[in-house]
């Protein structure tokens, strides 16, 4: 496992962290905690040393909190969310940052993590929302600041709302954000714009998020993919949106010359070529899925001409939508 700073924090993390999302059981179908736990250790054992989980993910604190502390003698930073109170993803223009995020509400949604996972502690504590018109405005710079006094979180981040990386280059720019996670992939490769640039000037932490594209980029959702009721990726895929996946990842693969079992590992190795990419957290429900996904953490780095590539292969749409 190779490690890269998590911006100017002081903190090495692993490049590949591990999303501890689908193994809280609460939009994924198919996670049992018993492989989710095995997972998990495997993934420490390789070398991880970053899980992101979230107060919204169902059990997922209180799973990774139990591993974390059956490895005391390992350094495993943990990342976990506070929702809106109002419960509004992603946060509407005009919103006042009372309404989201005021400082009681930041204070015991910390403290229902902590009891949830058993921790004394989170090493990173992130807004699941974020607008740009609140920086300047609300109690929340002061509770993250006592709460960073107090020794109950190392760090400050964000989760930047889904396909908005611009909408968190003031917050980067005002220094008072450690980390912001932000979808990066081969298709939505608009961090690369703006926020990378402006995350390495200001010695910002870079946490990428859903690099496969929940799937799409795993060469394995075709025209005739269909998920079970209650997986949230029964939404994401709606309608014609597994043929035109297929179309794309295929115009990939046929430009690379790769077969589609290759496409995950390259969707990871593109990431991972961003120099202000931190780590990058698929979600790993299976050790299977820890031991592919963990092995691309080998040095190796795809050429310019590959990375030129898949430049060429944008494709900004929103699914979540």
């Amino acid at each position: 496992m190779h490690y890269r700073p998590l911006g100017r924090s002081g903190l090495s993390v692993s490049e590949i962290g591990y999303g501890a999302w689908g193994i809280g059981a609460s939009s994924w179908v198919g996670a049992t905690e018993d492989e989710s736990v095995r997972a998990l250790h495997r993934a420490i054992d390789l070398g991880v040393n970053l899980v992101d989980t979230a107060r919204g993910y169902g059990e997922s604190e209180r799973i990774v909190g139990r591993v974390v502390r059956e490895r005391a003698g390992d350094e495993v930073y943990v990342a976990t969310k506070v929702p809106p109170r109002n419960g509004i993803w992603p946060a509407p223009r005009g919103l006042d940052p009372a309404e989201a995020f005021p400082g009681a509400h930041i204070r015991s949604s910390l403290e229902t993590s902590l009891r949830a996972s058993g921790l004394d502690h989170v090493d990173v504590l992130q807004f699941h929302v974020w607008s740009d018109e609140w920086v300047g405005r609300g109690d929340w710079p002061e509770t993250v600041a006592d709460l960073k006094r107090q020794g109950l979180i190392r760090l400050f981040g964000v989760s930047i709302n889904d396909h908005e990386p611009e909408n968190a280059l003031q917050l980067v720019r005002s220094g008072v954000v450690d980390t912001v996670q932000v979808i990066y992939n081969v298709f939505d490769q608009s961090p690369a714009d703006a926020l990378f640039p402006a995350c390495e000037e200001h010695g910002v932490g870079v946490i990428v998020r859903v690099a496969l594209d929940e799937g799409g980029l795993t060469g394995r959702i075709t025209a005739g993919t269909t998920f079970l009721e209650g997986d949230f990726r029964r939404r994401y895929f709606r309608g014609d949106r597994p043929a035109q996946v297929e179309r794309r990842v295929a115009a990939i693969t046929a430009d690379l010359g790769i077969g589609p079992d290759d496409m995950a590992e390259t969707a990871l190795r593109f990431v991972l070529g961003a120099p202000a990419v931190s780590t990058v957290i698929p979600g790993m429900r299976s050790v299977r899925n820890v031991e592919r996904n963990t092995a691309v953490s080998d040095g190796r780095t795809l050429s310019a001409d590959r990375l030129a590539l898949l430049a060429e292969h944008r494709w900004q749409r929103n699914f979540y939508s």
